[in-house]
């Protein structure tokens, strides 16, 4: 199933915003769900991952204290919260699953090519 991705936008450096994930209207996915990366002229950077039933999360070091990944799975919904955004966060922003696992092992995952759906830009101003 693809996830969608929401609530990007314009904010300066220093500010915050939520992103959210849904697989639009569907239950989500009985799988770890990651939060990837793509900023201009760059590949994709994996930022985030969270388990499906045991609710644990990893994060990449570039992240790691400013973002936080949280999951309601009877609302269907994954977040990721963004703090003290930075101009190097500007990306456009993923949420994918890990066909391959329930829960995370680390903050990485290899997804399918099948599963990568529409992302949120999200643009940090200095």
């Amino acid at each position: 199933v693809q996830l969608q991705a929401s609530g990007g936008g314009l904010v300066q450096a220093g500010g915050s915003l939520r992103l959210s994930c849904t697989a639009s209207g569907l239950t989500l996915p009985d799988r770890a769900i990651g939060w990837f990366r793509q900023a201009p002229d760059k590949g994709r950077e994996p930022l985030s991952c969270i388990g499906a039933s045991d609710g644990k999360s990893y994060y990449a070091d570039s992240v790691k204290g400013r973002f936080t990944v949280s999951r309601d799975n009877a609302k269907g919904t994954v977040h990721l919260q963004m703090n003290s955004l930075r101009p190097e966060d500007t990306a456009d922003y993923f949420c994918i699953q890990d066909r391959a696992r329930a829960n995370c092992e680390g903050y990485a995952f290899i997804p399918s090519m099948d599963d990568w759906g529409q992302g949120t830009q999200v643009t940090v101003s200095s």
